[in-house]
């Protein structure tokens, strides 16, 4: 079925429920149970807006599920928004060749792949390696032979986990720090599992916390 088609079918249903007194929240349950609709923006609908300008409406009613937080509250809805358009805007006059180059030469400064491409963004202009080469900055770096030897989000739970355990040292009463302590490292033996799955870490790979500050060195 056409999407405008569907869509006037919702909009008349919302309508003819708002006309017998229900409120948005429960022609939305009504919507959900009866017809099977997880997401539809109602408001501008009952407020008499047409198809064309309802801004949230996806054709198929749903919203991308939000992953909710591990060790935390919250279900933040933040995320980079990449452009639609995925080829290298005309003005940028840089080469693959001389991106690989720079991508290198970063790298043996030890720079992590987050980096580089944060300093290819503000000094070169080049907002996605991956538009002017085809291959993102790990994949580069990898075909060079400099990729890290362990993944960037690894690194920086090792690097954190190090970090407040030398702040128990010289502040043994604080307990909130030794709690949280426990979570980055739960995190730490969770993410290693999976990177072990996918052989991108050896299988006797093991976190200790006694060596773990020889791993980020």
């Amino acid at each position: 079925m056409p999407a405008a088609t569907l869509l006037e079918q919702v909009e008349e249903q919302c309508c003819k429920l708002a006309k017998k007194g229900l409120t948005p929240s429960q022609i939305g349950v009504i919507l959900r149970d009866y017809h099977g609709i997880t997401q539809v923006c109602i408001r501008p609908m009952i407020a008499g807006f047409s198809p064309s300008r309802l801004q949230n409406f996806s054709p198929d009613f749903k919203k991308p599920a939000i992953m909710g937080r591990m060790h935390s509250k919250g279900k933040g809805m933040s995320s980079s928004a990449l452009p639609y358009k995925r080829s290298a805007p005309s003005w940028l006059k840089i080469t693959p060749t001389e991106v690989e180059e720079q991508c290198c030469k970063l790298a043996k400064k030890g720079l992590t792949p987050s980096q580089i491409g944060v300093i290819l963004r503000d000094y070169h202009g080049i907002t996605q390696v991956s538009s002017v080469t085809g291959s993102k900055v790990l994949r580069i770096l990898k075909g060079k032979g400099l990729a890290p030897t362990i993944p960037e989000d690894l690194y920086q739970l090792i690097k954190k986990a190090v970090s407040v355990r030398k702040h128990l040292d010289r502040n043994r009463k604080d307990r909130d720090s030794k709690f949280r302590l426990i979570l980055v490292e739960s995190r730490i033996h969770r993410l290693a599992r999976y990177y072990k799955t996918v052989r991108k870490l050896a299988p006797n790979w093991k976190y200790e916390s006694s060596t773990a500050s020889t791993l980020i060195a």
